[in-house]
């Protein structure tokens, strides 16, 4: 067996208020992996203002709406709260 991030799930909290909370996702990415954000794929080519608007316009609380994507071999899960789960597929 192997060890590494397969099984582990990072937990943060984004800010809801953040202008461009997409990039609240890149620096989280690149520091797991040890990089800086500005070395990864720009997030507009994956997620394009997804978040922004999850976050500007939130639907009800019991709707519990989530967006979840795949960036720089993290499994992104995002809440409407902010709340966000990554998890390494490669």
């Amino acid at each position: 067996m192997s060890e590494g991030h397969e099984d582990e799930i990072v937990h943060r909290q984004l800010r809801t208020d953040r202008e461009d909370p997409a990039a609240a996702v890149a620096e989280v990415v690149a520091e797991l992996d040890g990089r800086r954000a500005d070395e990864l794929t720009a997030t507009y080519r994956c997620i394009d203002g997804v978040l922004g608007n999850l976050f500007s316009e939130p639907p009800s609380p019991d709707a519990q709406m989530e967006v979840t994507f795949t960036y720089e071999g993290y499994r992104v899960t995002v809440e409407q709260d902010g709340a966000a789960k990554f998890v390494k597929v490669d």
